[in-house]
């Protein structure tokens, strides 16, 4: 089964009503241009607030390695994403799961990222000028240079295409922030309760 991850989540109100719904893992953002970046403490709140049966994801955009072991001790994080320019050293040699994001501007986008030696690879779209979290889609015929169960689908889903999308490319995991949010950063209940019951039944 499709997992579901609600990224950008940026209070402890929002991740214990995304658990509630059956999100499988929470993205937390501390990316310093993202709307939906948190602080340290806040985000340790927000892991101190899920189940232990959710995986709590730390967002990262071009922070060092110091940086990134730091915050994910401080917060107790269980997953890092990794989602600009990091390096394939950096993306390596970590003691908990990892993920590298990739802006998809071509079909040839997620066959460089094979080189990574991480857990997932994350498909977003690609927008000039912005890391992720804009809402557009990756065309699902770019996707087929990544093994279904390494594909983290992002990128434009809402609950309305969420199902068909999980139907035609079969991920480990779909990943949604701005469509199931009444503003940036800001959960709205329904959005997600909606996509994580479409998800299930695709």
């Amino acid at each position: 089964m499709t997992k579901v991850k609600i990224c950008g989540v940026t209070t402890v109100v929002d991740a214990r009503m995304a658990a509630a719904a059956g999100a499988d893992a929470i993205g937390i953002n501390f990316s310093p241009r993202s709307l939906r970046r948190v602080t340290v403490d806040v985000a340790a709140a927000i892991a101190a607030a899920l189940p232990s049966y959710v995986c709590r994801v730390g967002v990262f955009v071009d922070a060092t390695r110091d940086e990134v072991a730091a915050t994910a001790a401080q917060v107790g994080l269980d997953a890092l994403q990794f989602h600009g320019d990091e390096s394939i050293a950096l993306c390596a040699g970590w003691d908990r799961k990892t993920i590298k994001a990739v802006r998809v501007r071509d079909g040839g986008a997620l066959a460089l990222a094979a080189a990574y030696a991480v857990d997932f690879i994350l498909a977003d779209a690609y927008v000039e000028g912005s890391p992720g979290g804009t809402g557009q889609r990756v065309p699902l015929e770019w996707l087929t240079a990544v093994p279904p169960d390494r594909l983290i689908l992002a990128g434009g889903l809402t609950a309305d295409n969420v199902a068909a999308a999980i139907r035609a490319v079969r991920p480990a995991m779909v990943d949604v922030a701005s469509g199931v949010e009444s503003a940036p950063g800001r959960k709205d209940p329904e959005k997600v309760e909606r996509f994580i019951a479409n998800a299930r039944v695709a």
